[in-house]
């Protein structure tokens, strides 16, 4: 049981990395590879708050969540938004890029020696009968739910939701009606970016603060995404929690390194099954 719920904990942060793919692809169209290095680079920013100006954890974690929501609008209004009509392998390429320059400049400004980097809420683990767990792994358990949450409503019942899901089926006819279209890509980047710093700082005290802490978090939130059909949030949430789980359960019976291969075969036979992915809905095929 005690595997069950460490899973679930890396799930959740598996999710969290996942909700923000799927949330810039089934708006803006584009899979944004560098989202990890994004996340990095936020949980930096939010280190330098809490070691370099001496501010709370709570007061770092909101300055550092605003710096991502700039992060992103940033990177789509400089970069991201000439490329947005571009072939997918372009973007492709543009967001691989990104990874690498984020990536080396953050070693450039932060070196590459791992640090330490604090809880959330610190204290000692809570027995529920044969399991313990921290106030920190329950903080991340519900931080995940209640955004998750939060994004599902928006989505589906607010006019913010529905202009988002029209930009991505037709940004022509969206802008004929009326929607600003770029502002709503730039809104959807900005939010990705701050999903991906929450998954960083969540990440950060179990991985250490270093500028490779998020490769295999992004990996496994790629593997989320797609289980669950990378258009589907609620979809994005539940694979990070599957691959989280089943990740734990691979490591602890078989071996830690074969973690990644057995997480990679479950997709491709999910994928054989249901090619659209869990949550991927009915596969449909546009008649020109």
């Amino acid at each position: 049981m005690q595997i069950l719920v460490s899973g679930l904990i890396f799930g959740c942060i598996y999710g969290l990395a996942a909700l923000g793919l799927v949330l810039i692809y089934k708006t803006t169209d584009i899979v944004n590879f560098a989202q990890g290095e994004m996340a990095m680079v936020t949980t930096f920013v939010s280190f330098v708050f809490l070691s370099q100006f001496g501010l709370s954890y709570s007061i770092s974690f909101i300055l550092a969540l605003l710096f991502a929501a700039l992060f992103g609008t940033i990177v789509h209004q400089g970069i991201m938004k000439r490329v947005q009509s571009a072939p997918h392998l372009n973007q492709i390429v543009v967001t691989l890029g990104l990874f690498m320059i984020f990536n080396g400049m953050a070693g450039l400004i932060w070196g590459h020696k791992p640090t330490g980097y604090p809880q959330a809420i610190q204290g000692d683990s809570i027995k529920f009968g044969s399991v313990f767990i921290t106030p920190n792994e329950i903080f991340v358990i519900v931080l995940t739910l209640v955004l998750m949450l939060i994004f599902f409503v928006l989505f589906r019942f607010t006019k913010i939701g529905l202009a988002m899901r029209a930009s991505a089926q037709d940004i022509k006819a969206s802008q004929l009606m009326g929607i600003k279209v770029t502002t709503i890509f730039t809104a959807t980047w900005a939010v990705g970016a701050i999903l991906g710093g929450v998954a960083g700082m969540m990440t950060a005290p179990i991985t250490f603060l270093d500028t490779h802490m998020m490769s295999d978090v992004l990996i496994m939130a790629f593997a989320a995404a797609v289980l669950g059909g990378f258009v589907s949030l609620p979809g994005a949430l539940l694979g990070g929690i599957i691959i989280g789980i089943f990740g734990n359960l691979i490591s602890y019976y078989i071996a830690p390194e074969m973690k990644l291969v057995y997480t990679f075969l479950l997709i491709i036979i999910v994928l054989y099954i249901r090619p659209q992915g869990i949550f991927g809905g009915t596969q449909t095929v546009k008649k020109v």
